[in-house]
């Protein structure tokens, strides 16, 4: 079985899908290693690193899709909407694709994928159960977010985070907010403490307290109206308009007294929920910042522009694209072990083993024999269609 490894074509995404230490344990397993040529260059791992790891590296591209019985991808078709559609055409029956797919917010892009009857397994629908944590891509570029939201809100505040003791005085910490206790928001919570910050975070699911706590944060409890906030998988859902309304009012005061607002919410294939609104802006300090993490999907600040910086009275707001792509060593170090994990879970003894029963399997393969498996995509793709 021959494994291909594209050059990421997203528009400055500098990650890619296979790092060179994972190359032996695959070949010593029945598997070609196949690596377009700078593929790993940006993320520090040139060409004669994955050579010498048994790698093989091929200049063209349309011969890395002719030759790959599978293909691993940061961002496939769904995941890079633009320069996706130049590889569809080079897809092959039976052959297959794992990566990003957006299969909820693009779900027109797996049906194309199906029309080329390829197998696609789209990582984000991978079930949050335990046999399924070491491929976990969400939770792992997560972390990179979090952690890199809090180094963009340190260099950007015109202030410095821990409490000093100086020759001029005591200086004050900052304080900082973080919306979103999953795993972007837990890192961030982190980051944020080893840097000396006063941090408070909120989560619609208040069984996440003990966590934040547990990371010397205090917990932000609001007087919200007890709901069924969490999907069996363990994300927060989609709330009407009138919950997060509410949710707005309570938060006000907290955002105007804090120096620094991390947003972590986002719900798979929707709009980012507003959360802070322009008139919440208005009432921070000036030098103040906030970093929306869910900018990709519209942004959870009302004023936030999607891969931009924007000020307004004075704060700043960081709308960040494609954050993980940022540190692109590790991200693709994370990312190639889980995508590697995940791959060995779907095949044995150098071929495709598909198991029916098997959860992971189940809830991850979109498309084969020219159909779309997954219910929710497929029911999405026709409604948009």
């Amino acid at each position: 079985m021959i494994i291909g490894v594209p050059k990421e074509t997203f528009p400055d995404e500098r990650r890619v899908a296979l790092v060179p230490t994972l190359v032996p344990a695959l070949v010593k397993k029945g598997f070609e290693i196949w690596v377009e040529a700078g593929a790993g260059t940006e993320a520090g791992f040139p060409d004669e690193s994955y050579q010498e790891k048994g790698a093989h590296v091929v200049s063209q591209r349309v011969e890395l899709f002719g030759k790959a019985d599978v293909i691993l991808q940061v961002r496939g078709l769904g995941a890079n909407p633009k320069q996706g559609h130049q590889d569809l055409k080079m897809m092959k029956p039976d052959q297959v694709i794992i990566g990003f797919l957006e299969p909820l917010g693009e779900p027109q892009a797996i049906r194309k994928l199906a029309a080329q009857e390829v197998i696609a397994f789209a990582l984000e629908l991978l079930p949050r159960i335990t046999r399924a944590q070491s491929m976990d891509v969400l939770s792992s570029m997560a972390t990179i977010a979090g952690y890199k939201a809090v180094l963009l809100a340190a260099e950007t505040l015109p202030k410095m985070f821990p409490m000093m003791i100086t020759a001029a005085g005591t200086i004050s910490p900052a304080r900082l907010y973080v919306v979103g206790a999953g795993v972007a928001g837990l890192q961030a919570i982190a980051t944020a403490r080893k840097l000396g910050a006063v941090v408070s975070a909120y989560d619609i699911r208040p069984a996440v307290k003990e966590e934040v706590e547990s990371l010397g944060a205090k917990f932000v409890e609001l007087a919200l109206e007890d709901k069924d906030v969490a999907t069996s998988g363990g994300y927060a859902k989609s709330m009407d308009e009138s919950f997060y309304r509410r949710q707005r009012e309570l938060m006000a005061k907290v955002v105007a007294e804090s120096d620094v607002v991390i947003t972590t919410a986002a719900v798979p294939g929707k709009k980012a929920p507003i959360l802070i609104t322009g008139e919440m802006v208005k009432k921070m300090s000036p030098g103040s910042v906030i970093v929306d993490l869910a900018a990709e999907r519209g942004g959870n600040c009302e004023l936030s522009r999607p891969g931009e910086i924007a000020v307004e009275g004075g704060v700043t707001i960081l709308a960040p694209i494609n954050i993980t792509s940022t540190i692109p060593y590790h991200a693709s170090q994370m990312y190639a072990k889980n995508i590697s994990n995940f791959l060995q879970h779907i095949t044995a003894d150098g071929k495709l083993k598909l198991d029916e029963e098997d959860e992971i399997m189940r809830e991850t393969r979109v498309t084969q024999n020219g159909e779309i498996l997954h219910p929710q995509v497929r029911e999405l793709a026709e409604r948009t269609s």
